[in-house]
């Protein structure tokens, strides 16, 4: 065999592989949701100056085998009857729960100082009330970056939760669902209300009962 037919024969899979890991790159560049790669513990990749694509394994750090781009690219595509169109579902909904926090975080929310500024206590008498108020399902309490987060919409004036919460939020926080979904959705337009923001038209006599009917058939959708 020549070396040049040989160099070429070796070089193949190599070429192949390559090619899957830049069409990939691109692809995903396009689709919004390279920042994601890492968060679903994913390879994650980089472009040198001129554009090559270079994929790190996850687990060592190391360049991904030629195999393992193959493998990568399975599973990308592996959802929807034509693969060759398909969409990372997981990463969308990593991207959608990315936006959906981001937006949660723009608004009010309280740390332990700032709720015991408000009710006028010391910051450990609130970080003891607020754990207890938790471990009744009695306060939506969000954990963020090693802290936590108390979500300013559920308290009045003086710091408390809102009356008409309580009975909302208990059969949300003893769910399965996450603290942030259940920040998203007593904040944001529910279906089950017909676009009503959950926590706003609690507040009226008239609609806080249907807030709180809504707030246990999600409860028992999330935990079944």
């Amino acid at each position: 065999m020549h070396e040049d037919e040989h160099a070429c024969r070796s070089s193949g899979p190599r070429a192949e592989s390559q090619e899957i890991a830049t069409r990939l790159a691109t692809w995903l560049e396009q689709l919004g949701l390279v920042g994601q790669l890492a968060e679903a513990g994913l390879p994650t990749f980089e472009r040198d100056i001129d554009g090559a694509v270079s994929w790190r394994d996850p687990a060592t750090g190391g360049p991904l085998t030629p195999e393992q781009i193959h493998d990568l690219d399975e599973v990308l595509h592996q959802v929807g009857e034509e693969p060759a169109h398909a969409v990372p579902l997981a990463l969308v909904q990593l991207r959608h729960q990315a936006r959906v926090r981001a937006t949660l975080l723009a608004g009010a929310s309280h740390s332990y100082a700032s709720l015991a500024e408000i009710r006028r206590t010391s910051e450990n008498a609130t970080r003891f009330a607020v754990h207890k108020a938790a471990e009744r399902r009695a306060l939506l309490v969000v954990p963020h970056d090693g802290g936590t987060l108390i979500p300013a919409f559920q308290l009045d004036e003086a710091g408390e939760l809102r009356p008409e919460l309580g009975p909302v939020l208990e059969p949300l926080l003893a769910s399965t669902m996450d603290p942030w979904q259940v920040w998203a959705w007593l904040t944001q337009p529910a279906g089950l209300l017909g676009g009503a923001v959950p926590h706003e038209a609690a507040r009226d006599r008239e609609e806080v009962a249907i807030v709180q009917h809504a707030a246990v058939r999600l409860a028992e959708r999330a935990t079944r």
